[in-house]
């Protein structure tokens, strides 16, 4: 039985043959290589944060504040790293976080597609935005064998909202993601000293330009008239979610209901009253908000509210030992960022195959090491608090 891991293998035995990896195996190097690769403004918008970005920094710091405890003298040639979600088993619990503008990270504009495409190749599930190059149908039939989740910015407009779940479960995503924290953008000051606004530039806005009830409020096809499209799109973008909108939406839809940037107990406990199915912890990688709590010091509480609902988690994932700090903590699957939008922008789907690799096999050798080869074990043993 192969393991995670063995990715590595793959890599030294390569070498023998005077093959290097394409690409790089580590975050830092890999972000040096998508930033030479990117266009400046697509750069700015990925990379950028919220503020003077300290929220965005400290997600990743904090990981540094936790360290895993070992267990010695276990067998741990075999390791299992499958998660159930929803009733569908995954060799390992990481997932592609949204990233709205991942379509046009790809050299060819069509980077949603080539996500999905990795998707299926890696066995990862991807958590496609509302905000596409390409249509969401078109996603899902990119991803061959593979699963995604539908994540909803949900607009102003329930018809067009309810349209878009609609299409979702049609197309066979296997849950719809709600986004909380983004029904305005946050304060980004590398975007504003260039003025970029992708979608105001018309990017992302597939799923909106091909859905039925948004093209019916214009007076022509977004096609013949974008500029009109494009000003729609800006108005009837963000609805604030309240607590009403939110039990609306469950009763919208018999797919599973996860919500998305949930950080403190309490919203976790009501939201689950609502009978949402999963609570995602996440602060959205510290782009909406600044001055915040890195979501990592607060995923131990929003676990312990949520007793057996699972917990998602993102915001600061940059390696595999993050990935297993998140478990340890009880996040029952991970999802990652940027690293898979460098891979897409330097290799494509392959790019983004070979991050989601890198990330699995760290995971892996270093529960291997520390003696944890099961969840189980590993949550057991837990994380303690490190001197900074």
């Amino acid at each position: 039985m192969g393991h995670f891991g063995d990715y590595q293998n793959e890599i030294y035995q390569k070498g023998l043959q005077g093959i290097e990896p394409s690409l790089p195996v580590d975050f830092k190097t890999l972000e040096q290589r998508a930033t030479a690769a990117l266009s400046p403004s697509v750069l700015s918008y990925v990379q950028g944060g919220c503020g003077d970005e300290n929220t965005q920094r400290r997600n990743v710091d904090a990981f540094g504040h936790w360290g895993i405890v070992p267990r010695m003298l276990v067998d741990a040639r075999v390791r299992d790293l499958s998660v159930d979600v929803f009733g569908k088993r995954y060799a390992s619990p990481l997932m592609m976080a949204p990233i709205g503008v991942i379509g046009i990270c790809a050299q060819d504009g069509h980077g949603d597609l080539a996500t999905a495409r990795a998707a299926g190749i890696a066995g990862v599930p991807m958590i496609a935005s509302t905000l596409m190059n390409d249509p969401l149908e078109d996603v899902a039939k990119a991803l061959g064998d593979g699963d995604a989740f539908f994540q909803l910015y949900t607009p102003k407009d329930r018809d067009l909202a309810t349209s878009f779940v609609r299409r979702a479960e049609a197309a066979g995503y296997r849950g719809i993601v709600v986004t909380l924290d983004t029904w305005v953008t946050g304060w980004r000051p590398r975007d504003l000293n260039t003025s970029n606004f992708p979608q105001l530039r018309g990017a992302a806005l597939a799923n909106y330009f091909s859905d039925p009830v948004f093209r019916a409020k214009l007076a022509a096809p977004p096609e013949d008239d974008p500029a009109a499209a494009i000003d729609l799109w800006a108005n009837i973008f963000g609805q604030t979610v309240t607590w009403d909108d939110l039990a609306w939406l469950r009763k919208l839809t018999r797919l599973p209901l996860i919500v998305k940037g949930i950080q403190h107990p309490d919203d976790a406990k009501r939201a689950i009253d609502v009978g949402v199915d999963a609570i995602y912890c996440s602060n959205h990688g510290g782009r909406q908000a600044n001055g915040g709590i890195a979501s990592i010091d607060l995923l131990p509480d929003v676990v312990a509210a949520s007793r057996k609902t699972p917990v998602w988690f993102d915001s600061g994932i940059r390696s595999g030992s993050d990935v297993v700090k998140a478990l340890a903590m009880g996040a029952s699957v991970v999802a990652v960022g940027r690293p898979y939008a460098y891979g897409l922008a330097l290799g494509g789907s392959e790019g983004v195959v070979h991050v989601l690799r890198s990330i699995q096999a760290e995971a892996d050798l270093l529960m291997a090491v520390d003696g944890l080869p099961t969840l189980e074990l590993l949550r057991a043993a837990g994380v303690r608090p490190v001197q900074p």
